[in-house]
């Protein structure tokens, strides 16, 4: 039965070894976020296999998408429907790949979805409701910002945090924002440290993770668009 599986899905299946250099992570990476959900996998007999449809669509998003207008506080089906099933596995892969702490908020602050790869400093404190309040407020602020291209600030906690916005046709909706980084000259434990490389790398894939999350968001509201 599993060789019929394979067979009929053979050409749509990527091994655990393709995935590995797609996503530029050792095989034990990839064997645990299959494991824990994290990306989309099946097991055919024994061994891992990754549709390669959803894989490819976490890798997209070359290029920076230009964005219009936005609507601060409207809520926008598709993002809050999607956000712990379609979206929560992007920001996952995202910030292991990238080495920092990441979450997708609405254009209010309200996160869209858990609080993926948290840095010490964010786990020692995740009972606090408290902290939370203040990353929102935080998170509202930079919603707010006029600078659309992202650039490292240091917030109210005192680490480093950078957003990209999603947006649903011309309208921004949300936000994907990458934190829990050590500011330049300062020596903490409880945080990521980023070197200027890393620090350009996650620049210029912050946009690239939204372009692809934004792709996901605007599937189903075009579908509802498009109901006569």
């Amino acid at each position: 039965m599993h060789d019929m599986q394979e067979r009929h899905l053979g050409s749509d299946l990527l091994s655990a070894e393709r995935v590995e250099a797609l996503l530029g992570v050792d095989k034990s990476t990839v064997y645990r976020m299959a494991s824990d959900g994290r990306l989309p996998a099946i097991k055919v007999g024994r061994q891992w296999r990754f549709p390669a449809g959803p894989i490819h669509n976490l890798l997209e998003g070359a290029g920076i998408v230009p964005l219009g207008d936005g609507a601060p506080g409207e809520k926008v089906p598709g993002l809050h429907n999607s956000g712990s099933i379609l979206i929560q596995p992007i920001v996952d892969l995202a910030a292991d790949l990238l080495g920092v702490m990441m979450v997708a908020t609405d254009m209010e602050g309200l996160p869209l979805t858990d609080v993926a790869n948290p840095c010490p400093w964010f786990v020692a404190r995740t009972d606090d409701p408290a902290t939370l309040e203040h990353c929102i407020e935080d998170w509202r602020i930079l919603a707010h910002e006029i600078d659309l291209e992202p650039r490292l600030t240091v917030g109210s906690h005192g680490f480093e945090c950078a957003r990209a916005f999603i947006r649903d046709g011309n309208r921004l909706v949300g936000m994907v924002l990458a934190g829990g980084i050590v500011p330049q000259g300062a020596d903490r434990t409880d945080l990521y440290h980023l070197d200027d490389e890393a620090r350009q790398t996650l620049l210029s894939a912050l946009p690239r993770v939204a372009t692809t999350i934004s792709r996901v968001v605007s599937r189903p509201s075009n579908s509802t668009r498009s109901t006569p």
